[in-house]
């Protein structure tokens, strides 16, 4: 079983890989291995041999050669970290490697052994070792002090026991402890005994009465011996002190001590002294002093000094606590007998306590519309002191609308003395004092804060008495114009202010379609945008009311002032744009310097210096021969006029305003410079118009022109429809009976035209052009009884079709209107 084993490690180790589960048979092939060998041999070596020292030949024990050891790599394995064997390959053998102390590795473990294993490979091999180490006395009894004491009482009697410390040794066997001596034994024997464990200990015996007077101490050794060899030992020293015997007691001076004491006493003075006499000699005739444990309480307020017999204060005296203490006293010898006494403390009252002010009830808040006498408090006062000590009066200060009564013995009572504003005074802190009648007096404070409740008895104030608001026209519906704020001197709900927006006419109409109030803010807002050159300026009304019951409120003039803006341009007023007639300023050639051709009135609705206006003059047919007044608008010659100067002259002037940013218009001046009226009729016939009002003409007339053509061609599709439906019904009447008259069928309010289609009404399309757009004129579809007029491109009913078609007409300001 062995040999397969082995076989099956070697397969796997030759394997160029070994995995987890190779390695369990290899473990299980060594383990029947070392099985199979049963317990390798058995060396004995002492403890401390020195390094290098031989163990044992493994050649000869495990049957071995150099060679084998060599080839399969021996070595030894042991369990813990630390070899204290090690092997000479070389020559076979096992040789100490480090100190070996038996004490240190076992302990008191016997026998102790080392146990290793040598592994030899190919094959494996597992031999293992045992290493016996073997004890030598190497160590001594040793106890623990180096002396004993013991003080003995001469009165003890014989066979008392004294139990004395034990010697250890750590070696085993007959190298550990053996055995006791003690010497000198006089007074005392040795008896050794055994514990439960096998150790033992011993005990001293006192054999003899002891006599302090012919022996006041003894001195004694205690010797332990192992049983090794060479044999080692360990001694202790045993001091015994004799006390002599005790026969007389202590006898205090008084039975009874009184004394008096004031209560304030510091801690620290002396009480009295008492003292006590014992008629021993010796430590028998010292005396100790004690307080008595049947003093009770009273005992830690006072202290005694144990060899004088002095007592003092201890704790801080009360004499309100108690007037009197009782301490009994206890005077001791060494021996422990004792004797007893009292002392009778009286203590004598000081003023030392403060009235006390405790507060049995107390209303806060209270509102601020209390009646005088409102009882606000209910109080206690006292003062434990005695007498004079005992007696006091209390108040409060005289600034205050307070006041103190007394209602019965140490009972008193806080009430109003005046009525209460809260918006005054919300909150009174009310120190109550109270003094006693001792020397030196003493006074105690106590502070109750008082609150006051609010009550709904203050409107909310605004700010200001009138507030005014700029807004900026054109704003956007929403924007904040103004916040307004009111106060309110009240508190919590009542001085939870709400805004509203009074429901007055602005302008004719609700100012609520202009502003609107937030009620929790008061922030004004805008409702709609403002137009400037509408309305400049309102007033409206906001009202502040408070959260009481019921509420308060108040009302303010709120006047919203609308700023303009540069929101309109400049409107010419003369010379007047007519887009079917042309107006001409006549300048003679006479004209000098400086002539007054006319002025430019233009207005600009806006305001300030949105509404400044300036001319200047931007095209001209000659710049060299006009100018324009930039503050007034006159348009004035600049030079002579002269023969070579035509006589149509086309000025275009701009006015701007002063805003940011300006806004302009543009007017067109005609000047014809001419001495007669025929050399400006031949001139300004054929004046040129004005290319925007030919556009515009031209795209109404085609509009015109296209909504007829659908209004025709819809009616002539309506006119077929109708005819194939009564073309089809004459069909079916046809055929259901030939001799039926055959009744044509006219909706009603139709009337036949020629069979070319059905209306109401018989309309006219009438359309006459020329060559000039401009001069077209376009009649309007109307019924035949109704009278045919033409309408000018402004809209204004003209002449009939029958009457002529232009007429002439002269202003008296010099002026030639040209109208078609």
């Amino acid at each position: 079983m062995s040999v397969l084993c082995c076989f099956y490690a070697q397969r796997g180790a030759s394997s160029t890989r070994i995995s987890s589960w190779l390695m369990q048979p290899l473990v299980l092939c060594v383990f029947v291995m070392a099985v199979a060998r049963g317990a390798g041999p058995l060396f004995s070596i002492p403890e401390e041999m020195t390094k290098g020292s031989l163990v044992g030949n493994i050649i000869q024990d495990l049957g071995l050669d150099v060679k084998r050891l060599k080839s399969g790599r021996a070595r030894i394995f042991t369990e813990d970290s630390r070899e204290y064997i090690g092997l000479n390959v070389d020559k076979g053998t096992l040789v100490v490697k480090e100190r070996i102390d038996r004490e240190e590795l076992c302990a008191q473990v016997s026998p102790c052994s080392l146990h290793f294993q040598i592994i030899l490979e190919n094959p494996m091999e597992l031999h293992r070792i045992d290493v016996e180490i073997l004890d030598i006395n190497d160590h001594a009894p040793v106890f623990t002090r180096k002396e004993i004491n013991f003080q003995i009482s001469e009165l003890a009697v014989p066979g008392a026991r004294f139990s004395l410390d034990s010697a250890y040794d750590p070696d085993v066997g007959l190298n550990t402890l053996q055995r006791y001596t003690l010497i000198p034994t006089d007074y005392f024997s040795l008896k050794e005994k055994s514990r439960s464990d096998g150790t033992k200990y011993v005990e001293m015996v006192l054999q003899s009465p002891l006599d302090r007077e012919r022996d006041e101490e003894l001195k004694l050794t205690l010797t332990a011996f192992d049983g090794g060899s060479p044999q080692k030992s360990g001694t202790v020293k045993i001091s015994v002190t004799v006390i002599d015997a005790n026969d007389n007691t202590p006898a205090f001076s008084q039975s009874v001590y009184r004394v008096s004491l004031v209560e304030n006493a510091a801690i620290g003075t002396v009480v009295l002294t008492v003292s006590a006499t014992d008629k021993d000699k010796g430590s028998n005739g010292d005396v100790t002093y004690s307080f008595s444990q049947s003093s009770g309480k009273d005992v830690d307020l006072f202290r005694i000094d144990e060899n004088t017999g002095e007592v003092c204060v201890n704790d801080l005296l009360d004499f309100e606590k108690s007037k009197q203490y009782e301490l009994n006293l206890e005077a001791m010898d060494k021996g422990g007998l004792t004797d007893n006494s009292k002392v009778l403390i009286e203590l004598t009252d000081i003023n030392d306590n403060a009235p006390v002010i405790s507060v049995i009830s107390f209303s806060s808040p209270i509102p601020e519309d209390s009646t005088p006498d409102t009882v606000i408090a209910m109080l206690n006062i006292k003062d434990i002191d005695s007498g004079k000590n005992g007696q006091f009066k209390c108040f409060v200060n005289s600034d205050l609308p307070f006041r103190i009564k007394s209602s019965s013995s140490n009972f008193y009572t806080l009430v109003t003395d005046q009525i209460l504003d809260r918006e005054k005074m919300s909150e009174y802190n009310i120190t109550i004092t109270a003094i006693d009648e001792g020397l030196p007096s003493f006074s105690t404070n106590k502070t109750l804060t008082l609150k006051i409740s609010d009550v709904n008895d203050n409107a909310p104030v605004f700010q200001r008495q009138s507030y005014t608001a700029y807004v900026m026209e054109n704003n956007s519906p929403g924007v904040s114009v103004l916040s307004v704020k009111a106060h309110d001197k009240d508190s919590g709900n009542n001085a939870r202010i709400s805004y509203f927006l009074e429901d007055i006419l602005v302008n004719g109409v609700s100012a609520s379609t202009f502003i609107s109030v937030n009620a929790e803010s008061g922030e004004i807002l805008a409702v709609r945008s403002f137009d400037y050159e509408q309305t400049k300026e309102f007033n409206i009304r906001v009202k502040a009311q408070d959260g009481g019951s019921p509420p308060l409120s108040s009302n303010v003039s709120v006047k919203i002032m609308i700023q303009d803006q540069n929101d309109n341009a400049p409107q010419v007023l003369y010379p007047v744009q007519s887009g079917a007639s042309v107006v001409a300023e006549i300048v003679p050639r006479s004209a000098d310097v400086g002539y007054l051709v006319t002025k430019v009135v233009a207005v600009d609705v806006d305001s300030g210096q949105n509404a400044w206006l300036s001319y200047k003059l931007q095209k001209a047919t000659d710049r060299a021969l006009f100018e324009v007044g930039s503050q007034n608008g006159e348009i004035r010659t600049v030079r002579q006029v002269t023969d070579k100067d035509a006589v149509k002259q086309r000025l275009t002037v701009v006015v701007e305003d002063n805003g940011q940013p300006s806004r302009s218009a543009t007017v067109n001046v005609n000047v014809a410079v001419a001495d007669s009226f025929p050399e400006v009729l031949s001139e300004f016939t054929d004046f040129p118009h004005d290319k925007d009002y030919n556009d515009n003409l031209t795209f109404y007339l085609v509009l015109a022109l296209a909504v007829v053509s659908f209004l025709f061609i819809v009616s002539i599709i309506a006119i077929l429809s109708v005819k194939c439906y009564r073309w089809r019904r004459e069909r079916i009447f046809y055929k259901s009976g030939a001799n039926l008259p055959v009744i044509p069928y006219y909706p009603p309010l139709y009337a036949d035209v020629g069979g070319t289609g059905t209306l109401k009404q018989v309309f006219n399309y009438d359309i006459c052009g020329t060559t000039d757009s401009r001069k077209s004129d376009l009649k309007f579809v109307r019924p035949c009884s109704q009278s045919i007029i033409s309408l000018d491109n402004d809209g204004t009913q003209t002449l009939t079709h029958i009457q002529e078609h232009e007429k002439i007409s002269r202003n008296t300001d010099n002026q030639v209107r040209f109208e078609e």
